[in-house]
């Protein structure tokens, strides 16, 4: 399978960058994702990443690391952090800008150690794909923390991209999908890669679904742009 982020995170690091990775989405949207912004430090993050990380403690798994950022961020600042990814190229660019626990794996397929933060940021709860997925997803995360510990993770509610009514209401597509689950695609320098689901999830639905599997589910802090971040912990 073709690691398209992985190439293009690896020639960003090596300064063969030329152009971003394209990204179409089931939402008949075509985007870019820039490779700088793949590699910002915690000055260029987001409020709610910044927020994150300061809550992060003890032994910290990021899952889905992308180019590390994140874990630099914390191993940095003394903690023990484990980054993990399935993209082959990221594992080897965050080897090469430092991180010193390393793991390239999807983290369904992940069952290692236990932690006290796991980190799951630019929606990494996205990697559950579906909202049917979302139970033993959560599930699983779940079983990966130690006594007192922390799924730190931010989403969005998607609804905005969706027209609205006179009457405030929204119109979605009655196709018997949640409207937060989308299929991707990206490509870069002329090759694609195999289309992949991906789940932006609204607040009260993950707070339900965790209440659902005996977690407990806390909003911590909303965003600019109807994103938040939550802390889900162990009922």
């Amino acid at each position: 399978m073709a690691d398209i982020l992985g190439r293009a995170l690896v020639d960003y690091h090596h300064g063969n960058y030329s152009e971003d990775i394209k990204t179409y989405s089931s939402l008949d949207e075509e985007d870019v994702i820039p490779l700088p912004y793949l590699f910002r430090n915690f000055d260029e993050m987001p409020r709610l990443e910044q927020k994150a990380l300061k809550l992060a403690k003890g032994k910290v798994l990021d899952i889905g690391c992308g180019a590390g950022n994140h874990a630099l961020y914390l191993q940095n600042k003394g903690l023990e952090v484990t980054a993990l990814d399935n993209s082959k190229g990221a594992i080897s660019v965050c080897s090469e800008r430092g991180l010193k626990s390393l793991v390239n794996s999807s983290i369904m397929s992940y069952d290692n150690e236990r932690f006290d933060t796991l980190l799951l940021l630019m929606n990494g709860i996205g990697l559950a794909g579906s909202l049917s997925n979302l139970d033993v997803f959560l599930r699983h995360l779940a079983s990966l923390l130690r006594s007192n510990g922390q799924i730190l993770l931010d989403s969005s509610d998607i609804i905005y991209m969706f027209e609205q009514d006179e009457d405030g209401g929204y119109w979605i597509p009655n196709n018997d999908r949640y409207y937060g689950e989308v299929t991707f695609t990206m490509e870069y320098k002329g090759e694609k890669g195999k289309p992949f689901d991906w789940l932006y999830v609204d607040f009260n639905t993950l707070q339900n679904a965790c209440w659902a599997n005996n977690l407990d589910c806390e909003l911590i802090m909303e965003g600019e742009h109807f994103d938040y971040l939550a802390r889900v912990t162990k009922n």
